[in-house]
Order: structure tokens, then sequence, then C-alpha cells
């Protein structure tokens, strides 16, 4: 697939390399491209089942409007619904809503599906909108995913299916920020119960997380944390059903044996199938290469509070003295394309003449001295053990010597990771973000306002206040032209201040069965398993 001698080099400047790893606990981010093997996508097909899936990490949260994390939002996409969804095309569907339109330009009417119940029998109605969105919007509840709906002022209920949402100030995005699976429609049985136990002293999401009941086509079934969830069909959902009879979520870290239970039919579906490895699973009998163009990015991200990384110069420095390609090629084979800022190419407000850093060794030297750490410094990479994660942890390490720079790589779990980098502990670390709106405020000021600091999504600690007030002002904008043109200045602050260095929006890859068929992976990471069907033998 790609040149064996830039795999070898790289193997080689991993085995020369002295790595030590801090490990915090054990274990731990349409149409889909595939590769050109001929796939088993015709025969007869069968209902039941149980679809096995191998996956990296465990969630966080099973409560949609407690977690920031993608495992989380992959497991809740199968168990709830949202009033709004979106297409291929970034256009806005059905989902329990039916009907929406703007009354005027800060309010926004709903007609809602009737006749939907939730997986513990509850009735779906306006009042559980309002209750839902309350919820999102409370203080007490503190959801990390405020921000998507910060600027709603009042949700009414006109009727028993029909809901009008008024916001402070036109917003643009609301449509699409109705898509994101924090604004999912929780059971209200499930948010009072959550309720009573946040006033018995317990964290909010608590309830929820335990036992999360949506209105999906999957009901929660167990979940025992740091092995497995389980799944099963919803046999009174209100749209099409499911065709197996349940979803096995297995948390397995180890890549090796992801794709050897896959070999051996034990899983169904591998993710992620590590770059290396597509050739592998291209060459056997047993499986197919999923492979979809993400509107994630991947980054590394300074602690712009701590020193020296408080110095734009330093942060410069090191951007200048990352290569791209070298990565793209090195630890991803190949897959994915440059990131040129923190937004991906299918989003709106992308700037595609933005003008990154690029490779620059003196550069970087110059700054540095400039900075006063012609020396260097000793500093820390953080990551969790997502292998593509470490493989960029250790090419950074390596890099940073150039300048004199003495970096150790600490590796963790990943729940513990997300933890402590929200609370600021890092000095640099390493990880993503997938957008799922569509839209460019949904990376852009969760990453970098610094209302949005720690865990809401700004765990470089940025602050700038002309950025926080563009992007205040690409929330009010509702002329796509003027949004545009906001978010391109946007773009230009960050990268002059270089809060995290943009490495590339990966594609992603999976590996899928042969024993199935009708799987998808949307451009934000969720898996769509509505139409997932074994194949008869």
């Amino acid at each position: 697939m790609r040149e064996k001698n830039k795999r070898l080099w790289f193997l080689a400047v991993l085995f020369s390399l002295t790595l030590v790893l801090s490990a915090c606990a054990g274990g731990s981010d349409s149409t889909n491209d595939s590769s050109d093997k001929e796939t088993a996508t015709s025969g007869n097909t069968v209902e039941g089942g149980d679809l096995v899936l191998a996956v990296l990490s465990d969630v966080s949260s099973l409560d949609p409007a407690m977690s920031t994390d993608v495992p989380s939002s992959i497991l809740q996409e199968n168990i709830f619904d949202t009033l709004v969804n979106r297409d291929e095309d970034n256009n806005i569907i059905e989902g329990l809503a039916v009907e929406w339109k703007d009354v005027d330009e800060r309010t926004y009417e709903f007609k809602l599906r009737e006749g939907v119940k939730f997986h513990d029998g509850e009735d779906f109605n306006a009042e559980v909108v309002k209750m839902n969105l309350d919820r999102l919007l409370d203080e007490q509840i503190a959801s990390p995913r405020y921000f998507l709906f910060e600027m709603i002022e009042s949700i009414d209920v006109i009727d028993e299916y029909t809901v009008q949402i008024t916001t402070e100030y036109p917003f643009a995005p609301l449509y699409a920020h109705l898509t994101h699976n924090s604004s999912s429609m929780i059971s209200p049985k499930s948010i009072e119960s959550d309720y009573e136990a946040v006033e018995d002293g317990k964290k909010a999401g608590t309830i929820i997380s335990s036992e999360p009941v949506g209105t999906g086509y999957f009901k929660f079934d167990s979940w025992k944390p740091g092995d497995e969830i389980k799944l099963v069909k919803n046999d009174d959902y209100w749209g099409d059903k499911v065709y197996v009879d349940s979803v096995t979520f297995k948390v397995v870290p180890e890549s090796t044996t992801r794709i050897a239970d896959l070999e051996r039919g034990f899983v169904h579906i591998i993710d992620p199938l590590e770059p290396i490895e597509v050739a592998e699973v291209d060459s056997g009998d047993y499986g197919t290469v999923v492979q979809k163009p993400s509107a994630s990015l991947s980054y590394i991200g300074f602690n712009t509070e701590k020193e020296p990384f408080n110095d734009p110069k330093v942060r410069q420095a090191l951007s200048l003295i990352i290569d791209r390609d070298e990565i793209i090629e090195g630890v991803y084979e190949g897959f994915g394309i440059p990131a040129k800022g923190p937004l991906a190419p299918s989003i709106f407000g992308y700037d595609e003449d933005a003008e990154p850093f690029e490779h620059d060794i003196e550069k970087a030297k110059q700054l540095l001295a400039e900075a006063g750490y012609e020396d260097g410094f000793s500093t820390s990479i953080w990551t969790n053990d997502n292998q593509q994660r470490v493989d960029m942890a250790i090419l950074l390490q390596n890099s940073l010597k150039e300048l004199n720079i003495d970096a150790k790589v600490e590796q963790m779990e990943f729940g513990a990771y997300l933890d402590k980098i929200g609370e600021g502990e890092h000095d640099m670390f390493i990880l993503g973000w997938s957008n799922a709106t569509g839209d460019a405020d949904n990376t852009l000021y969760a990453l970098f306002h610094s209302l949005q600091k720690g865990p809401p999504g700004n765990r470089t600690f940025y602050d700038n206040p002309e950025v926080d007030q563009l992007l205040d002002e690409g929330r009010r904008e509702v002329d796509p032209e003027k949004r545009t043109e906001i978010y391109n200045k946007v773009q230009e602050h960050l990268i002059e201040d270089a809060p995290m260095i943009y490495i590339h929006h990966q594609e992603y890859l999976l590996g899928t069965s042969n024993q199935i068929t009708g799987f998808e992976i949307s451009e934000d990471g969720n898996y769509q398993l509505q139409n997932v069907q074994f194949l008869e033998e």
C-alpha cells in the first residue's frame, strides 16, 4: 500500500528511541469507501444474532448531556434519538420532530412525532422536550455541552406535540446543534430519578449513565465497566427496526487481539483498524476494510497557562519542528490529509486559504532562542493508549531533541487521561476532536473560547479576548458569507497563536467481518448499526 522504506524507517526510529511509559491505569478518538477488494454484500441475509464489536476504549458516560468523548457518543447514538438529524450533505432531516420552521428570527417551532414511547414505556411529547433542554441549561447539572445551547432563552410547550425554542439572539446553526447527541431525548422518569440522586449528593448523570433510557432502536441491557456493554433490540421502536437481536461492545485495547478476533470470527467489527493492518485485512478472505473521510482533527496541544508554553514563540517553534507529512506517512500509513488549521474541509467555515506553519528547523531554533530557551528545557507529552497517538508522541519526542528539549512520554487509561488534562495537569498532550454538527461553531467555540476551559473542550486553556469576541460574533451572525469571514479571522489567530499543533484530518479505518452487511460510519465517527444484517452461511 505505501512505500516500504518509509515504514521501515519509522519502525527503526521507534526501536532506537528510549521510551518510559508511566501508566496510570490499565487499558485506555453516507457511503463508506472501502478497499477495492470485492466484499460479501450479496447473498441471503438472516435476522437475529448478536453483533459483536471490539473497540479500543470504554465509554466515560452513557448520559448524553455529561460526556464529550467519541466512544460515549457512539453508544448513545444507538440508544437515544434527537429532534432532528443530518444527512450526508449536512441537510437537516426528521428525527423525533417531523416538521420545523422559523416563527421569527429568534423563535423556532417543532412539530413532534406522535405515539413514540421510551424504553420504559413513558410517552414522548413536548413536555419531555422541555424537560430535557431545561436540564441541559441547568447550572446545577453543569453539562459540559452547555455551550451548544446556552443561547436558548426559553422552551415553550404550545400543545402536546408542538414546542417552540426562543434564543437570546438569532442563531444560525441551532438546527445543526440539535442534531448533536447531547440533545438526545431521555426518559422523564430517568431525569427525575437523576435529580433525586443529585439532591442526595451524587454526581449529575449518575443514574442516567448507569441505566440509560431513550427512544432509540436499541435498548440498554448491561455494562461491565472496562469490559463490555450490551444493547438489545427495541421491538417497539417507532421507525424501521434493527435486524440483529443484540449488540455487544467489547473493550479490547490490544490491536493484535482485535484483528485476530476478527479473523477467527469472534467479533464482527473492529475499531480502530491500525493503518499498518489495512493490507492484512485486504489480503485475507475474512473481512473488509471500511474507510471513511472524517470531520475530525488530530492535534498536539499545549497547556498555554504553564511555562514555557504560555509564550507564543515557544508554541510556534514547536509547531515548526513538526513535519505533518512525516507523521501521516509514518504513523497513519498515508491515510488522512494534513490539517491547515482546526477545521476539516467538509465543515462550514473552513478556510481553504489558511497558511499553517511549515516544517522549518532553523526558524524553530531562532524562535526558541528569542523566547530565552536556546538551551532547551524539559517537559512531558501525555497520551492515552491509542497506538497511533503513542507513535505520534514518540515521533514528537525524537523531533524535540533537535531543539534540546527533553520530553518524557506518559501514557494512561483514557478516562483518567481526560480527567487529568481537563484539570490542566499536563504540559503537552495528544488528542482529537470530532465535529458532530457540520458547523465551525462546534469546533472553534468548544476548543478555543475561554469560557470552555477544561472538560468542555478547551484543554489547551487558551485565552484570547479578540478570539472570544469573534467567536461570539460568529454565533450571532446569520449571513453565511459574513459568518465565513468571521471564522476565517478566527483561524488566522489560531494558526498564529498556535495553542495546538494541527496534525491531520484522519480517515476512519475499521474492519468488518464478511459475515455481515449494512454497516456504515458517519463523518463524525458514529456507527450506523440499524441496517446491519448477518449473511446466511
